[in-house]
């Protein structure tokens, strides 16, 4: 088991419990997880066995970890119960970019020389990328990107994009998601809280909008489009 961590009441930690594969033993986990106060903030079921189930649990609410340990290895479904590093502070924050391979291949060059530079400096920022084409396509994707976990900011890189997109770009950006879009052509730019001309510079200013050793605020341009 990875040592053993302090947590202030804020602070969220991770736990991984390997189980056997059976009806109802999720909900035996977070039974006990509630029992002694903790609060689920993300978990997930990872790949595993027919028979055997991966659970990681990030929990915020429990100064340490070693009685819901304790209590988890009780369990007759339980197999083994390790502490983890949280993916907020291995992974960090998430730069999303979608759209065509070339725009997206430039934006992330822009995203991930920034994050290199914040990263050194202690930020934690990843940046996935995923190229698409196709207006449903998209519109789908970009309204999973809203439930990405600890995703921040979402790129747009295209030559056109309309219809669907648009809907979409605006429901996620209700929901929370900073959306950069490239200067192109379509109703996507008129949606987006901001539009950039060089996709290089795209990917830059995305890293900085969430960095929180960069002072940049999207909210607070004069202007909308660069």
């Amino acid at each position: 088991m990875a040592p053993e961590r302090a947590a202030s009441r804020g602070s969220a930690l991770g736990l991984l419990v390997r189980t056997e594969s059976r009806p109802g033993v999720l909900h035996q986990l977070t039974g006990v997880i509630a029992h002694l106060g903790g609060d689920i903030t993300w978990v997930v079921i990872l790949g595993g066995g027919e028979r055997v189930n991966s659970v990681f649990f990030e929990i915020r609410g429990l100064p340490t970890l070693a009685p819901l340990i304790e209590e988890l290895r009780a369990l007759p479904a339980v197999i083994d119960v390790t502490e983890e590093q949280t993916h907020r502070r291995v992974f960090g924050k998430r730069v999303i970019i979608m759209g065509g391979g070339a725009q997206v291949g430039q934006v992330a060059v822009g995203a991930v020389a920034e994050a290199d530079r914040h990263n050194l400096r202690g930020e934690r920022i990843s940046v996935d990328t995923i190229p698409l084409v196709g207006e449903s396509a998209l519109a789908e994707a970009v309204l999973s990107a809203s439930r990405l976990p600890r995703a921040r900011v979402l790129v747009l890189a295209g030559a056109l994009m309309g219809g669907e997109i648009e809907a979409a770009v605006r429901k996620v950006r209700e929901r929370g998601l900073v959306v950069i879009t490239l200067n192109m052509a379509g109703s996507v730019p008129g949606a987006a809280d901001l539009v950039v001309t060089d996709p290089i510079q795209a990917g830059v200013m995305a890293v900085m909008a969430i960095a929180e050793t960069a002072r940049f605020d999207v909210s607070k341009l004069r202007k909308r489009i660069y």
